[in-house]
C-alpha cells in the first residue's frame, strides 16, 4: 500500500508527464521520460522521497531506476583536481551540463564546425542524432549500421565505424556511402570502434569485437584471430594492420603534431603510446597511463592543442599532461562514461557521451585544432 504522501506524489508524477514537453521518440521511452521528469524539480523531489517503489500504472514502473545511476539532482559532477596545473585546462568549480538523454547507449560525439551542432550515434537505436545549441535532437540517420565511433575526413564527409555491418564507411557530399573497409586477408573484421583521420587523409581504426552481439550490431562469428588498430591508406585505401597485440583496442588519438598515436586498450584498463612514422607504420607501444576504478573502464579520447590527453574511465573522464601524470577528472555519475569530443565556438566545450545521455563541460583550453571541420 501506498501511504498518502507516496499516492499525492505519484499524482505529481502523473502531472509532470502530462506537462513535458518532448523533443524527439526514443525506441525506448520509459527511459527517456524517466530523464525528463528528473528535471522536473517538484517531479524530481517526489522521486528522491519515494525512491523505486511508487509505479506508475498507466506509464513506466519507477523500479527501472533501481538499475540506473542516482537521480540527477543528487549526481556528483564535479571536477576533481589531483595537480595545480589543471587549473589551467579547466576551472576546478566547472559545473557538468546535460544536453540530451533518454538514448540507449551513446557514443561518438563529433562536432561540426560549419554547422554548429553535434553528432552522436546511438548504437542499439540504430541511428545517428544531431544535436543543436538550442537544445533540439533530430535524427540525422537511420539505419546507421549501428555505428559507433565518427570522424570528419579534410573534406567534412563523415567516416563511420558501423558495428551491424562490421565496417567502416564514408558518407559523399551528395549522400551515398562508400565502403572504405570490410576485410582484412579475405576475413570480415570484427567490428570496428573508432575511429580518426590524421591530416593527410590516412584513416586509423580499432576493430574489438563488441559489435558482435545484437543489442550492439549482429550476432556473428569472430573470423579474424585478433583485435587490431589499423590504417586505411589515403590515395590507394589499402587497409594494413599496424598492430595486433590488444586484447580490447577501444579510443585513439594523434598527438598535436601527428608523431604520436595514443590507444587504449579496454580490458588491460591501460593506455599506450605509439610512435607514428612518416610511413604510418607504428613503433613503440609502451604503456602510457592505468586507469583503475569502477563504473567503466578506457573507452574514448582526445587531444587538446597542448597536447594534454582526455580519456574517459572509470567513473567519468580523466585528464593527463603529455608525460602522462594524472592532472584530475571530471566526475559522471553514471555506469560508463563513453566517449567525448571538443566542440562549440572556440572548441573549448567539451561533449561527453556517457549511457543514455550527453552532458557538456566548459574548459579553459582548446581541442586539438586537427579536430576542426
Amino acid at each position: 500500500m501506498l501511504c498518502a504522501a507516496e499516492l499525492a506524489a505519484q499524482e505529481l508524477l502523473r502531472e509532470s508527464l502530462l506537462s513535458t514537453n518532448f523533443t524527439h521518440t526514443p525506441a525506448e521511452p520509459r527511459i527517456y521520460l524517466l530523464d525528463q521528469l528528473v528535471y522536473n524539480s517538484a517531479a524530481g523531489a517526489a522521486l528522491q522521497s519515494i525512491g523505486a517503489r511508487i509505479k506508475r500504472r498507466d506509464t513506466v514502473f519507477l523500479a527501472i531506476f533501481m538499475s540506473c545511476a542516482p537521480l540527477y539532482p543528487d549526481r556528483t559532477m564535479t571536477v576533481e583536481a589531483l595537480s595545480p596545473e589543471l587549473a589551467s585546462l579547466i576551472d576546478p568549480s566547472a559545473k557538468v551540463e546535460h544536453l540530451a538523454g533518454g538514448f540507449q547507449f551513446t557514443e561518438g560525439p563529433l562536432w561540426n564546425a560549419g554547422g554548429g551542432f553535434l553528432l552522436f550515434s546511438d548504437i542499439p537505436n540504430n541511428r545517428i542524432h544531431q544535436w543543436t545549441p538550442d537544445g533540439q535532437v533530430s535524427v540525422q540517420r537511420e539505419p546507421s549500421g549501428k555505428s559507433n565511433g565518427l570522424a570528419y575526413d579534410g573534406q567534412e564527409r563523415l567516416v563511420a565505424c558501423e558495428h551491424a555491418n562490421r565496417r567502416v564507411s564514408r558518407t559523399e557530399a551528395d549522400g551515398t556511402v562508400q565502403v572504405l573497409a570490410d576485410r582484412f586477408d579475405g576475413k570480415r573484421l570484427n567490428s570496428p570502434n573508432d575511429v580518426i583521420v590524421k591530416s593527410d587523409g590516412t584513416i586509423y581504426f580499432t576493430d574489438p569485437p563488441y559489435g558482435l552481439t545484437k543489442e550492439y550490431g549482429e550476432e556473428g562469428e569472430q573470423e579474424l584471430e585478433f583485435q587490431g588498430v589499423f590504417r586505411l591508406a589515403p590515395d590507394s585505401g589499402k587497409l594494413s594492420l599496424v598492430n595486433g597485440d590488444f586484447r580490447r583496442p577501444n579510443g585513439l588519438c594523434f598527438s598535436p603534431d601527428e608523431s604520436l598515436l595514443y590507444v587504449n586498450d579496454t580490458e588491460r584498463m591501460h593506455i599506450r603510446v605509439f610512435e607514428a612514422g612518416s610511413n604510418g607504420a607504428l613503433s613503440g607501444g609502451d604503456v602510457f597511463a592505468t586507469l583503475e576504478g569502477e563504473n567503466g573502464a578506457p573507452d574514448g579520447m582526445k587531444v587538446d592543442a597542448a597536447g594534454n590527453l582526455f580519456c574517459t574511465g572509470p567513473g567519468g573522464v580523466w585528464i593527463f599532461n603529455p608525460a602522462g601524470d594524472l592532472l584530475g577528472k571530471i566526475r559522471i555519475d553514471e555506469p560508463h562514461t563513453a566517449n567525448l569530443a571538443w566542440g562549440g565556438d572556440d572548441f573549448g566545450d567539451l561533449f561527453i557521451t556517457a549511457c543514455t545521455n550527453v552532458y557538456r563541460v566548459m574548459t579553459r583550453t582548446t581541442g586539438n585544432v586537427r579536430n576542426k571541420v
